[in-house]
Parts: structure tokens; sequence; C-alpha cells
């Protein structure tokens, strides 16, 4: 009976794609309170309801847990603390939290509730297939963060020292440096003297390409995510 319930959970076909997608528009329903100043009795019902089968999903993940982590009894103590269950636990405990009138008005509830929008990542495709190409070209993103990290730092470093008297701490350099590298230049900080401006010129077409490349490793990697089940077809054929 466990089997089977892990299998409506978790699995890709039939009643499992039913399950799934009842619980996205479910999840979908839970987040419109929060959209809403005023929020109608009705919805405020329909919220209880979601949360209710939210409390039940959690329930029967953990009452399975063995069969996703393969750890046996041992996998009913880790799952609480796997990042999709801390998903879950967060975004069901603001609903019996705020039941106390001196925690309603607390923003940090609405935050946790907002978590319930990553609840949508379990029942995406599209989301579990950028996960697994993340996984895959780990070590090249990695090499890519390692010199992003460092563009950041030498180019915060050399705009400290030549524009001393707009950047009075190290870590508005390291600002400046992160927003000209994301190329987004919210104009709060900039060199004012030739040289720094040479200097963020250089910043900005190196961003460039360091923005670059995560992208086009990513998209090589789902492309490949996407090949793999054709390809597993065609050779069944």
């Amino acid at each position: 009976m466990r089997e089977k319930l892990y299998d409506l959970l978790n699995g890709e076909e039939g009643a499992a794609i039913i399950y799934g997608r009842v619980m996205t528009v479910l999840i979908i329903l839970s987040l419109v309170p929060l959209c809403l100043r005023d929020v109608p009795t009705w919805l405020l019902a329909l919220e209880w309801v979601c949360v209710l089968v939210f409390i039940v999903d959690y329930a029967c993940r953990w009452v399975t847990a063995d069969f996703k982590l393969g750890k046996k009894a041992l996998s009913f103590l880790l799952y609480p603390f796997t990042p999709m269950a801390i998903v879950d636990l967060l975004s069901i405990l603001p609903a019996f939290i705020a039941l106390n009138p001196a925690w309603r008005t607390l923003r940090v509830l609405r935050l946790f509730r907002v978590l319930r929008a990553f609840r949508l990542i379990r029942y995406s495709k599209g989301v579990n297939a950028i996960g697994s190409a993340l996984r895959k070209e780990k070590n090249a993103l990695g090499v890519v963060l390692a010199l992003a990290i460092g563009y950041v730092l030498v180019s915060a470093l050399i705009i400290f020292n030549v524009e001393p008297e707009t950047f009075t701490s190290f870590f508005d350099a390291i600002y400046w440096s992160v927003i000209s590298l994301t190329t987004v230049g919210y104009g709060d900080l900039y060199p004012s003297s030739d040289i720094g401006r040479v200097v963020a010129m250089l910043s900005s077409f190196a961003g460039i390409a360091i923005v670059a490349l995560p992208a086009s490793i990513i998209t090589a990697g789902l492309l490949d995510e996407f090949s793999e089940p054709k390809q597993s077809a065609d050779n069944e054929r």
C-alpha cells in the first residue's frame, strides 16, 4: 500500500499525473490571497482546504520516505531535513501560527506562505530538467562561478583604489562590481574620473562575457536532457 502511495506521489503516468495537476491548481489557489489586501471569507476557507491537503501530502511523503531515500528506518529521520520537505513544512506552518492574533500581522508569515510557490518545482518537468542539467554541468558552472568571483574582487579592488572619493568602502566597490557584472547599472554609484570610466567600460565588457558563459552551459545541458528521451525511444525502435 505504501509503495502504491509512493508511486502516486512521485510517478509520471496515470493517476500520478492527475494528482500532480490537482496539486498544481491547489498551490496556485493558495497563493491568490497573497495578491489581495482584503481577503474574502470564502477565499480564506479555500486556503484552509489547500493547507489541509498540503498537510496530508506532507504526511504521505514522510510515510513513504524510505522508498525515496532508500535508507530504510533512517529515511524517516532524514526526510524532514531534505530541501523540499523544509519548503513544505514552512509553507504549512504560517496557517497555524496565524491563528494567534498576536502573530497574524507579521510579514514573515506572508513570506513563508510565498514558499508554497516553490512546491510547483516538484510537479514541473521543465524545472526538473533544469535541475538535472545543473547537476550534470556543475563542474563547468563551478569554474564560471570562480571566474565571476575573481572578476568581482579584482574589478572592485581596482575601482576602490582608482576612485577613493566615490567608493568610500571596499563593500561599495564590490556592490558596484556585482552590478556591473550583471549589466544592471543602477547609477547610485559610478566612477567620475576618466581612468575610472575606462575601468568601468572594461568591466562591462568582461561582465557580458562572464554572464553569457553559464547561459550557454545550461542551454547545452537542457538540450542534452530533452534529447535523451528521444534517443532512448529511437533505440527501442
